[in-house]
């Protein structure tokens, strides 16, 4: 039988008109990396930028070195050719051949171009025969640098590095270390300093006559720094590509997470200062990744909070009225009391006073308890229990205190179902047991039974409690479970039920993720034999 509470219409179960937080959350995609999506998102725009500056630089690092190794093969070409027609022209002497320097010093000037590069010519004891430089007929100029103020310290500029040029004797040292390895009958090629301390791209070719190394002649090409100021103005639109990058995820990111955290703060402010019962961003909520997730939490959260403080409030309003009810009868009883001087009359008002008073005491009981429950949940964490044995205990309990003509309790499982573990919390689920068995023996004739039964199929284990009492009117199936919902058979003791055991039953069941349920046996006929309560539970596998 389908429990009464499943109510509610397809309309309103539809999932465009559910809630945020009851809507099924979308499918996650690209689940290859890992991670959350809002960090793959933040890594992917971070190392964005970093690997367009990366690859720009290594495309004019590969530029550079491509430019640098064209200029020197150029020179190579340029070196190899000069020294051969100088071996050819400029060699005399035999069988110890010389070289004419004066016939050199003119085919160097012929041959040299000292606008593309500067020519120089040394003898085979690597001194210095003919410089280009020498033979040009230019006046070198040179921009001075900008003038000093006249009221800058001396010691305000040393405090900003500068890198010194190298000194002439360095440039010259390894001008020789580049000729002596030339004279070595190897060719020399790479980048040194110059004369004016900027870098240049120099090689050195032996001049050889047979095996003999008559001389070397060294090309210079200064306009390395120029290739480099080039390739820096290249990389000027990388870098303002990368900074446009960073710039843009900053924005993007700033609007997809920092903006949506600060109007989640914003709301939660709102409900904390109690302008709103709970958070509601839809739009946020229908995102498919970390803040959206967060949104849902949080709308769930202030919802259930905001469900939690209507049922307080509908609560205190249920137990003013409740308590009311024999305070006026205590006030009406006390007042009258005075008034009467029949002892008869006297004993039935001492009557309603003490029934009042039970009554009373029996409503602060049950609403202590009631109150108290939602704590003890929270503190009792849940934990494997044999819910056979559970069974066992309470109904040993009633029979130990059982006395003549009391209604008796048994225990009656289905075969093979004494043992059935769920998980959940002993003192609570106890309370279940407990208050619907009182109830049912509330309603149960003196010496009658009431019987607890227990059974497991698929994988919920069943709990029933049936009476032989008169039943429950098919219209009060669902208002039983109502707090401070009462309605007793004849001749039972006044106040000595508040109406809320099977409320708070069914508050500790679905606590548990089950429910309960009543229902009424029936026999031949559809005559009523008694009431039946089944607790349903998730069964859990040891």
């Amino acid at each position: 039988m389908a429990s009464a509470t499943d109510t509610g219409s397809p309309e309103t179960s539809a999932p465009d008109r559910a809630p945020p937080w009851e809507r099924p959350r979308p499918a996650r995609r690209f689940r290859g990396l890992p991670g959350s999506r809002l960090g793959r998102l933040i890594l992917a725009l971070n190392l964005l930028g970093l690997a367009i500056l990366v690859s720009g630089a290594l495309v004019l690092n590969e530029l550079r070195r491509g430019l640098v190794n064209a200029r020197i093969d150029s020179l190579t070409t340029q070196g190899e050719l000069i020294a051969s027609i100088l071996n050819q022209a400029a060699t005399v002497g035999e069988p110890e051949p010389q070289m004419d320097a004066a016939l050199a010093t003119e085919l160097l000037q012929t041959l040299s171009n000292p606008k593309a590069q500067r020519a120089r010519l040394f003898d085979s004891k690597g001194r210095l025969v003919a410089d280009s430089d020498w033979m040009a007929d230019e006046v070198e100029r040179r921009d001075l640098p900008p003038a000093r103020a006249r009221d800058d310290e001396e010691e305000g500029f040393r405090l900003m590095p500068r890198i010194a040029p190298p000194s002439r004797q360095e440039v010259e040292r390894a001008l020789q270390r580049e000729v002596s390895a030339a004279l070595g009958g190897s060719h020399q090629a790479g980048m040194r300093a110059g004369d004016r301390g900027d870098r240049v791209v120099s090689v050195s070719i032996p001049i050889r006559h047979v095996r003999a190394v008559l001389g070397v002649v060294t090309l210079e090409a200064s306009d390395v720094d120029a290739i480099i100021a080039r390739e820096r103005a290249a990389l000027i639109p990388f870098i303002l590509i990368a900074v446009a990058v960073n710039v843009v995820s900053s924005l993007l990111l700033n609007s997809l997470v920092a903006q949506p955290v600060l109007r989640l703060a914003r709301a939660a402010d709102r409900v904390r200062a109690a302008r709103a019962r709970a958070i509601s961003l839809p739009d946020l909520a229908r995102r498919d990744d970390e803040v959206g997730d967060l949104t849902r939490s949080l709308e769930s959260m202030t919802h259930a909070l905001s469900e939690r403080m209507d049922a307080i409030e509908a609560f205190a309003a249920d137990v003013a009225h409740e308590i009311r009810n024999p305070l006026t009868s205590l006030r009406s009883a006390v007042e009258t009391l005075d008034l009467v001087s029949d002892p008869a009359a006297r004993d039935r008002l001492l009557g309603i006073l003490k029934n009042d008073v039970q009554r009373l005491d029996r409503l602060v009981t049950d609403i202590s308890n009631a109150s108290r429950l939602d704590a003890e949940l929270s503190r009792d964490q849940p934990r494997l229990l044999d819910l056979g044995r559970l069974i066992a205990d309470i109904v040993a309990t009633y029979e130990a205190t059982a006395k003549p003509g009391d209604v008796r309790v048994e225990f009656s499982p289905h075969l093979g179902m004494e043992a059935v573990t769920v998980l959940g919390r002993e003192g609570p689920l106890g309370q279940v047991l407990r208050n619907l068995v009182d109830n049912a023996r509330s309603f149960s004739p003196p010496g009658d039974v009431v019987t607890v039964g227990l059974a497991s199929a698929r994988g919920e284990a069943l709990v029933f409690v049936s009476d032989n009492g008169p039943g429950i009117p098919p219209e009060n199936l669902e208002t039983v479970f109502e707090r401070f919902y009462t309605s007793r058979p004849k001749g039972a003791a006044f106040g000595g039920n508040s109406g809320l055991g099977l409320s708070i039953a069914r508050q500790i069941a679905q606590a548990h993720g089950g429910a309960l349920r009543a229902e009424n046996r029936t026999g031949e006929g559809g005559k009523v034999l008694g009431a039946l309560f089944t607790l349903t539970l998730p069964e859990a596998r040891p």
